[in-house]
């Protein structure tokens, strides 16, 4: 059972998966801290600090108007709408840097050249194939 295992876990596409994995959650960090620390800044900036977050509609009467998202949430129940709006935005500049990150890595693939065309067989290969064909028609 132990050799199957080995067998299963070392193939290729399960170590190939394997580093994908990896390589993906370390991509996901830095598209998260350029999101974070990078984009997000500069679109406040620009919007004067505009920021939905904190953007929520009470559920219950519990809920003291004008506190933060956080703490309603723990007085009661809320429909925290600007946070959703948020992490949609945030989600949408995540999968545009992910495809132009995707586009820039194709684009470097489609410049390498082409494999070269198969070579036709040789001589010797031929005649072998010609002698297989005699005897199988025998």
């Amino acid at each position: 059972m132990f050799d199957e295992f080995k067998k299963f876990a070392l193939r290729g596409n399960v170590v190939d998966l394997a580093v994908g994995v990896i390589i993906g959650a370390a991509f996901g960090s830095i598209v998260s801290s350029l999101v974070a620390d990078i984009i997000n800044p500069i679109i406040g900036a620009i919007t004067g600090g505009l920021d939905f977050s904190n953007h929520y509609i009470p559920l219950s009467s519990k809920v003291q108007a004008g506190l933060a998202y956080a703490d309603a949430k723990k007085q009661g129940a809320v429909l925290g709408w600007g946070q959703f709006l948020t992490v949609t935005i945030n989600f949408l500049i995540v999968a545009w840097v992910l495809f132009m990150a995707i586009r820039a890595i194709n684009k470097l693939r489609r410049d390498q050249p082409p494999p070269p065309p198969p070579q036709a067989p040789s001589e010797e290969v031929k005649l072998l194939a010609e002698i297989r064909d005699a005897i199988k028609a025998r």
